[in-house]
């Protein structure tokens, strides 16, 4: 008797446990729950991979865009696209280039917030371009074809734009890397979404691609919570965790309605 008391004890122990742990599992967070994700220049989505999975796991539903790169009404396009697709207010976040597509397309009515990882925050009649003339970056391994697209030499792509991630990573990342066109870089602003919504905004104090002085300008300007880490410009991949705290920051702070 004293044996099967002890059974049943057990079970029910366990039951309660599990019980509180599939509710930890489905708690839902507050504030914003959907989180748009834009990559940069000379990159897929592919390297959004462990934030987005931060994010799931904390019960944050995830989409992460796939900007062609081929002209900035298309990239704009394809951003706008997955942030029409979620049920719900939306924080809208870009690396890089990525940051120049989400001034523009934060415009939307469903973005909550806009949140920058080492990225481009144009004011009106500004580029990535401009930005870049402005106060250069260190790389000079810029370099573009006959077809008006950009590359990094992939002898320093590793040290210029990914140099805090394993070799093999920043290796595979040269090799598949996608070309910006020029009408990408160099298209102007004309309504900055920054200027009406709240911001974040990560600065990579080791970026090779931005000049972090220059992320430091963009961030103060737009009035952005901000933060630094001591990554190169794939801050994103380098730093997960902490992109996901600020990013889940922005959805806890920005209004949901």
């Amino acid at each position: 008797m004293k044996k099967l008391y002890m059974v049943a004890a057990l079970a029910a122990t366990l039951t309660v446990g599990t019980l509180q742990v599939a509710a930890a599992q489905s708690a839902s967070p507050t504030g914003v729950k959907n989180v748009v994700l834009v990559h940069g220049a000379f990159a897929d989505g592919s390297g959004w991979a462990a934030v987005a999975k931060i994010l799931e796991k904390d019960g944050y539903t995830v989409s992460i865009a796939q900007p062609p790169e081929t002209s900035y009404a298309e990239d704009v396009k394809y951003a706008k696209a997955a942030v029409d697709a979620m049920d719900g207010p939306v924080i809208l976040v870009g690396h890089s280039y990525g940051g120049s597509i989400i001034t523009e397309a934060g415009n939307d009515p469903k973005v909550s917030g806009l949140v920058y990882i080492a990225a481009f925050a144009p004011d009106v009649g500004e580029s990535a371009a401009t930005i870049e003339q402005a106060m250069p970056q260190a790389s000079t391994a810029f370099k573009s074809d006959s077809n008006g697209n950009w590359w990094i030499d992939p002898a320093h792509f590793a040290a210029d734009f990914a140099a805090d991630v394993p070799p093999a990573v920043s290796h595979l990342m040269a090799q598949s890397q996608v070309p910006i066109s020029t009408d990408s870089f160099t298209a102007k602003i004309t309504t900055p979404a920054w200027k009406t919504k709240p911001s974040w905004y990560m600065v990579a104090t080791n970026d090779r691609s931005i000049n972090p002085d220059n992320e430091r300008r963009m961030a103060k300007r737009a009035n952005a919570t901000t933060v630094e880490v001591k990554a190169s410009h794939v801050a994103y991949m380098s730093k997960p965790k902490e992109t996901a705290k600020l990013i889940e920051e922005a959805a806890t702070s920005a209004s949901s309605k």
